[in-house]
């Protein structure tokens, strides 16, 4: 049986005008360091999709693999607190399971921040609708499709 979330993330690709570059991987693509082994690429290619919750919104921060999400920058540069949110929240406003969570073809349109570090890679890849899928874009296609705010929001 095909999954739904990821057959999402397919239509959602071709409807803007990019290649299905949506792959499968049996033995899973779970965190970054998974998918890195899996795909062949560094850690830092892989883009993590985070989900907080921004005034009762959804906030995806979408980072760079080897990097972590500082929360004290995003509430600063959003001027709100943001709070984690369960995988119930997360499936019902993304469409996706935590683990899977793709940076495109949410239920609900989210607040989306990307990591300033993304930007200067040749390559990326992030989750396509479950943990053991993903899709790979460039960073400038990636951020023309999401329309996220570019910024500085790892953690040093």
């Amino acid at each position: 049986m095909k999954s739904s979330s990821v057959s999402r993330v397919r239509q959602f690709l071709l409807n803007h005008n990019h290649e299905d570059t949506v792959v499968e991987f049996p033995e899973g693509t779970r965190s970054a360091v998974d998918a890195a082994n899996a795909i062949g690429c560094s850690v830092a290619q892989i883009v993590k999709s985070m989900i907080f919750c921004c005034d009762d919104r959804p906030l995806l921060v979408l980072t760079s693999g080897s990097n972590q999400v500082d929360e004290a920058k995003v509430s600063k540069l959003l001027n709100t607190k943001i709070k984690n949110a369960n995988g119930q929240w997360v499936r019902e406003v993304t469409g996706f399971a935590i683990g899977g969570v793709a940076p495109i073809g949410h239920i609900v349109a989210p607040v989306i921040l990307i990591d300033e570090d993304i930007v200067a890679l040749p390559r990326i890849w992030a989750a396509a609708g479950s943990p053991m899928n993903v899709f790979s874009t460039s960073p400038s296609r990636l951020i023309e499709m999401t329309g996220g705010l570019i910024a500085d929001i790892k953690r040093e």
